[in-house]
Parts: C-alpha cells; structure tokens; sequence
C-alpha cells in the first residue's frame, strides 16, 4: 500500500491532511472516503463530543453550526469548534453517517483544552507559508485557492494519492519545525485514539485531520508508552457540550478565529457551484449590486468573466481564483470604486449566514425557553442586522419588547434600541436593531444561573444588583427602569423598598437630582405597560423634596467644574418636572429656584441659568429679566464672572436673543465695550455660550446685530475717514478718486 499505512496485516489506516474550512478538501475527502470505503472515520475535534456526533444525522442540523464546550458552573470559560458545509470535517461526519460507518473525535477532549486556556486554531502552523512560496504565491491562501479549491478534477482522479502528496509536503515542512507542547499533547491524545480504535477491532480507519498533523498519524505508531508519558497529569475542568448556531463572518479570519479564512461565502460558493463557478459568482454580484440601485448590466457580468480568465491565463493558473475574480470586480462592475468592492466583499466574499440545531440539542433550560418565546412572539434568529419597528400598543409588539428588554438585563444583546426612521408616535413606539452573534450562546449559558426562563432570570438578577451594598441610588433607579421596560412587576416593590433605603442613605443633592430624572421618566411607561405606579410617584414627590431642601446650600461655594456639573443636573431636574407636569411639583421647584437666583456666593452660571428657567415659566416678567441681566452686566463685577453669567442665561436659548431684541442689544453693548484683556479673558466662555447654537441661529444672529451695527454706523458718519479710505481705494484700482 502507498505511503507506508500499514499498520497490522488485518487493518488499514488512511490519514486524510485537510486544510480547515477548504471546499476542495471538502469536496477531496468526500471523494476519498467513497472510495477507501472505512468502518470507522476518526475526525479532529474534541474526544469528549463524541455523543454529540449522532446529531449531523438530523436534517434540522444545518451549517454553519460550532461545537460549543464550556466548564461547567463557569461558562464564561468556553470554546467553540466550528464547522461549515465546507468543512471536511463537517463532510466526512456526514459520510460517516450516511454510511453506517463509527464516528468519533479524536483530539485532545474539550475538558483538557479549556484547562490549558488554548483555544481551537491557536496553533495553526506557519510553515505553511513555505509551500505558499515554493509554489509562486504570496499566501498560503492564494496557493490552496488555486491548487486545490479552485480545481475540477474529474471522477477518475486518485484522491488518495492527492492525499499522500500532500502528507510527504508537510513531513517536509515539520522536519525544521519544533512542536509547541500543546501540538505534541494533541498529536499524542490523536495517536492514542487510533491505537484504541484499532484494538476494537475497526478494519479500514479513515482519519481526517488537520495537514500539519498528518505526518504525525501516518505510519508505524510506535509504542504507546511515550504518548501516554506525555497525557499524563494534564490538567482538566468538568465540561458540557453541545451544537450552536455560527455564521459565516465568524469563520472569517478577520473575527480574531485562529484557523479562520479570509472568504468563507467565495468558499461557500466554490463548494455549492460546481458548474460555471465564475460566471454563476459574478453574476450575485451584478445581482447584489442592482439590489442597490447600481446600474450593472449583463454585459458588465460578461466582460468581468472574460478579464478574471484571462488574469489567469496571463498568472499560468488553471482558473480564475478569488484574487483574480477580485480585481475583475473591482475593474468593471465597481468601476474602479474600491468603497463598492468593499461592499461586495463584506455581504458575498465573506457573506452571512447563520445555521441551525435541532430542537432537542442538549440545551441550558434558560435557552429551551428563550426558543420557545421567541416562536411564539414570531422572532427569528438571524446573522444580518435588521431594524425591527414595534408599536408597544399591540399585544406581539408588546410581548417582543418585554422579551429583548429582559435580555437586556440579563447582557444578552440580541436586540440593541436604536433611533427610528419612521415618524415617531412618542411612547408608544421602539425601534431594535436584531442580530444575532454566536457568543450569545454563551450569554444564555452563563445567565442560566439566574433562573430556567428568561423572566425568573432577569428578575433575580435585577434584585440582586438592587441589592448589592455598592449600588448607589442612581443604579437603583436605573435598574427599576429596567425592570418597568422589562415589564418584571413583581421585582418593582422590592425595587421601591430598595430606592427609599438608598435615598434616605445618600445625602449628596448632586446623587439625588441624578436619580429623579429617571424616576419621572418611569412614569411615562405606565399607561403604555399596564404598571400600577402609584407608589413610584411617591418615592419622586420624597425625593423632590429633599432636594429643594438641600439645593440653596448645596450651590454656594462652589468651583467652576463642579458648578458647571450641577448646572446640568439642574437642566435635568427642570426637564423631568416639566415632562410630568404635577402643579404642586413644580411650584415647589420654582420656588427653591427663586430663592437661588438671589442668593450670595452661588456661582454666576447657576444664578444665570436660575433665572433663564425663572423667566422661561413666567414667575418673572420680561421688565424683572431685563433687569437682573443689567444687575448682572453692571460695573462692579469681573468680566469673568459677568461671562458665566450669561452663559448660564444665554445657553441653548438662541431664539430668546432673536427674538428679544432688548436683552440682544443689552449683551451686544456690554461685549462691545470690553477692552484689552477684558474680552480676552471672556473670549473662551463667549466662544462656548454662543458656538452652542446651530449654524443657522448664528446667522440670523448675526444679520441682526449687522443691521443695527448699519444703523449706528449711518448716524455717525466719519467723513474724514471716508475721504482717506477712498483714496486709498482708488489708488489700488488705478483710477482717479
């Protein structure tokens, strides 16, 4: 026999060397195993997956799909192996299958290798990039392309001499290179696999691994003794497994995967389009393209297909490959844009696709539910980010905001909140962006700790941060948001009981305005959810209250960044009050703010600002405004602090100077009698006050101050100043004045 496979007079070993997520290994292995026809095929993988290998039978089982492996009590430990259509390993488990051949993994088992914290593909060999070179190419990725993807070979091709060759290139390339002791560790637990398999009485043996490992498995083993030296004491956890969806863009070497591949969708497609390959892959580009309004016509695809041949022809490769279906792109259906190339290359040379697992997958319970609320609320996982538009008036809507709300809490992010396109219709409308990534799989995993559906989970996780002796009120607050969007009702008293404790804690006025904000926000949630928040509304009322006790106090003293840090809060407050328009509330809060604008030693951005919100609710007329500005304005104070406060006055109230043309000429006169290093030293606060506005209150600003500088300006007319000017004018033009 070839190769030297011989390992007992009664039973025949084949090592397949494949390249990982290679559709002409794929297609090779298929091939060979049809005709070495084994019993047994041994595939790299976790040893300890082998239960999980009888699931590839089940047409529910679509790629791309992982192996997930995570220590048990600890799922934040884990790892994934995955496998495409495209996959020979995914290929060869399927044969196996279909064949009534035994199957089972042979790599070192999950438990060991979440131990070791190495993760599958870490240790792919870099040797490989000498054949890359011996053969012309600049990568191993274009080289394997060429000679083994991008080929056709016909039924009569000796598969298993391909297969020899390639075991003797890399025995070649291992011979100057040192193995890590994670490889040799593997090598050694794959060779005590066959051992033990060939002891069971398999009689032809079929073993797919990776090519590196080839020359490893190929041969005479040899005694058992040293291999199981080199097993013994390694360290493992206790682990589980099971089958999760994976997508495309995960197998993408891009994602940070070890043994990842530049274009997993161009592989997908050599593997799925045997016939017409280039012209078949060209034209879902044009197609792609014309999706997005681009002008790409037949005979765009038809010219494309003609330069990537002869690329070929002129680089002496046997077909167009993806570096020459590249530049054809790139030349003649994106003429020359490299942003569509980009595009392209981002939806169809690595594309998108998310696979599926059975029902019955070994699952945590948390998951099983997740699955089978989402059925119902008629939500489908999917790898490609599309918005999701809910009016929270009817009933689905409803229930699939309360579910990605209580994901949310729970930090599985299979719907992130996003602005919406579509015309607002206020509380009542939410937009989501879905996409769902494999590492949530994890996410439930690890979250499955909190409770078997995914209510009790986000409940129980809500009151234990409610109760943690670090949560500030602010957090509290927060946190009951959550639980109200997430429509987690019976967390709400306990969520209470922990705000009033938290309040009655904190005496920070700062801590206290930060949390009201958000408690009045809640309260819009009420008619929309059905939440009984009477109780809420007389946490805020409390919470109200000790802040306009403490506020007066609280501002006096105070240094630049920390008042210009409460002006906000107070912006905040004034915001809140107003979005709940209670009388008593707000009279209470006017009040505390007239008692503010007239007090001493408060900074003069807060006094500013006490009386902008003043004016703006009509406790103080316009003749009481204009005379606080003039106070304000007046000889006595420094420019400085005569600059903050009309910053605090002015900020964000462009159409109050449009339209009050008193109060703009008041601060017009004041800015334009600075001098020297007065109007320096405001320049910056001046600068900030008014580089606030839009670019369009700005103008408007401006014409008008140039209207009456025109006016004055007609009134005083410097006539000898003229006289020079326009002579000088004349001179430049070499006319005569």
């Amino acid at each position: 026999m070839p190769g030297g496979h011989r390992v007992t007079e009664s039973t025949r070993v084949r090592v397949f060397g494949i390249r990982h997520h290679g559709p002409g290994s794929a297609r090779a292995v298929w091939r060979a195993l049809a005709e070495f026809e084994p019993d047994t095929v041994l595939i790299e993988g976790p040893s300890d997956a082998d239960p999980l290998a009888a699931s590839a039978a089940s047409d529910d089982l679509q790629p791309p799909v992982a192996l997930l492996a995570y220590a048990t009590g600890e799922p934040g430990t884990s790892a994934f192996w995955p496998f495409a259509a495209f996959s020979p390993e995914w290929q060869a488990l399927r044969w196996a299958i279909l064949h009534d051949a035994d199957v089972r993994f042979c790599d070192l088992p999950a438990a060991q290798q979440l131990a070791s914290g190495t993760e599958p593909g870490q240790d792919r060999p870099d040797p490989l990039v000498a054949l890359a070179a011996a053969g012309g190419y600049d990568d191993f990725e274009q080289w394997w392309d060429t000679v083994v993807e991008s080929g056709t070979p016909d039924d009569d091709h000796d598969h298993l001499a391909d297969f020899d060759a390639i075991t003797e290139a890399m025995a070649a390339l291992r011979e100057d290179t040192e193995l890590d002791d994670h490889t040799a560790r593997r090598e050694a637990h794959m060779r005590q696999v066959l051992r033990a398999t060939i002891k069971a009485g398999a009689l032809k043996i079929a073993v797919v691994c990776g090519a590196m490992h080839a020359p490893a498995l190929t041969g005479k083993l040899g005694p058992a003794a040293p291999d199981a030296r080199l097993l013994k004491g390694v360290p493992k956890v206790k682990t589980s497994l099971t089958w999760v969806p994976w997508t495309h863009s995960r197998l993408a070497s891009a994602s940070g995967y070890g043994a990842g591949i530049t274009s997993p969708g161009w592989y997908h497609h050599l593997f799925t389009q045997r016939q017409d390959t280039i012209t078949r892959w060209l034209t879902r580009v044009a197609r792609t393209l014309r999706e997005h309004d681009l002008p790409v016509s037949s005979a765009h695809v038809i010219e494309a297909t003609r330069l990537a041949d002869t690329l070929a022809a002129l680089r002496n490769r046997p077909l167009a490959g993806l570096a020459e279906v590249t530049e054809a792109t790139r030349a003649v259906l994106c003429d020359g844009d490299d942003v569509l190339l980009e595009f392209v290359t981002r939806t169809l040379v690595v594309g998108e696709a998310l696979g599926t697992v059975p029902d019955d997958t070994p699952t945590v319970p948390l998951d099983a539910d997740l699955q089978a609320t989402s059925k119902t609320l008629r939500l489908k996982r999917s790898a490609q980010n599309k918005a999701l538009d809910l009016d929270l008036r009817k009933q689905l809507d409803l229930g699939r905001s309360r579910l990605l709300h209580r994901l949310r809490v729970l930090g599985i992010s299979w719907g992130v909140p996003r602005t919406s396109d579509v015309r607002s219709t206020g509380t009542f409308r939410e937009t989501w962006a879905l996409q769902w990534e494999p590492e949530l799989s994890v996410s439930l995993v690890e979250a499955s700790r909190w409770g078997t559906t995914v209510e009790s989970a986000a409940h129980a996780l809500v009151l234990d941060r409610a109760g943690d002796r670090d949560a500030t009120l602010a957090h509290v607050v927060d946190l009951l948001e959550e639980a109200l969007l997430a429509d987690l009702r019976d967390a709400i008293p306990d969520l209470l009981r922990s705000i009033d404790t938290a309040a009655a804690l904190d005496h920070d006025v700062a801590h206290l305005m930060a949390a009201l904000p958000t408690l009045i926000r809640t309260l819009r949630y009420g008619d929309v959810r059905g939440t009984d928040l009477s109780s809420l509304a007389h946490v805020a009322d409390a919470l109200l209250v000790r802040i306009c006790a403490g506020l007066p106090a609280a501002m006096t003293g105070l240094d630049t960044d920390a008042a210009d840090a409460l002006r906000r809060e107070v912006d905040a407050v004034h915001a809140a009050l107003a979005l709940r328009d209670d009388t008593a509330s707000t009279q209470r809060w006017l009040d505390t703010l007239t008692v503010i604008a007239d007090r001493d030693g408060v900074d003069r951005i807060l006094t500013g600002r006490t009386v902008r919100l003043l004016r703006d609710m009509g406790r103080i007329d316009e003749q009481d405004t204009a005379v606080r500005v003039s106070r304000a304005l007046s000889i006595g104070s420094e420019p400085a602090a005569k600059a903050r406060w009309i910053d605090g006055f002015v900020g964000d109230g462009a159409l109050l100077l449009i339209h009050d043309r008193a109060l703009l000429t008041l601060i017009d006169r004041w800015v334009s009698g600075l001098h020297g290093q007065d109007f320096v030293d405001v320049l910056p606060v001046l600068r900030r006050t008014f580089g606030g506005f839009e670019a369009t209150e700005r103008a408007t600003l401006g014409a008008i101050l140039r209207g009456s500088a025109a006016v004055r300006t007609v009134t005083h007319v410097d006539v000898e100043r003229g006289r020079r000017a326009t002579a000088a004018t004349a001179l430049i033009l070499g006319v005569r004045a």
